[in-house]
């Protein structure tokens, strides 16, 4: 039988949202704990959240430093056409390119997209830009700043109510 999905959240499953994006590998009978139920209705409800896309999957955190990516780079691309097709070719080559590590389409600025990128250094970087992602079809402007230092990442979505 599929799990229900829930029509509002209520405190238990804001509480399960904060508890597994601070620990995505707590155990069930740990999660149940902390929030006051049992396992069983606890994970019927993890069960839900997720069912409901709530939850969208699991992943470690990796420190990018570590593997040798020492900089982190914002870049604003413009585009030439505003249309379905322009921006959904880009945003399929730009998939394609591991070291895009988020893409969005910005207003407000004298461009359209605004990318975050890990590269291992100044060389890697202008190689991507120059002989990748400018090449890309509608590209026609780039602006590039370069993270001096991260103060904080915050992953986690807020789950109070609103």
């Amino acid at each position: 039988m599929a799990p229900e999905l829930p029509v509002a959240l209520d405190r238990f499953d804001r509480q399960i949202l904060s508890e597994l994006q601070t620990n995505g590998r707590i155990s069930n009978q740990e999660l149940a704990d902390r929030i006051g139920l049992s396992p069983s209705p606890c994970l019927r409800r993890v069960r839900a959240l997720e069912a409901a896309g709530f939850i969208e999957g699991y992943r470690a955190m990796v420190d990018a430093k570590r593997l040798g990516y020492g900089m982190t780079v914002i870049l604003h691309i413009a585009m030439d056409k505003h249309t379905d097709e322009r921006f959904a070719n880009f945003e399929r080559a730009i998939r394609a390119i591991p070291n895009v590590q988020e893409c969005l389409i910005i207003t407000g600025q004298s461009a359209d997209f605004q990318l975050k990128l890990l590269v291992q250094d100044m060389e890697e970087y202008e190689a991507l830009l120059l002989k990748t992602i400018n090449r890309i079809e509608g590209v026609t402007a780039s602006h590039t700043s370069f993270v001096l230092r991260k103060v904080f990442d915050r992953n986690i979505v807020p789950t109070a109510s609103g």
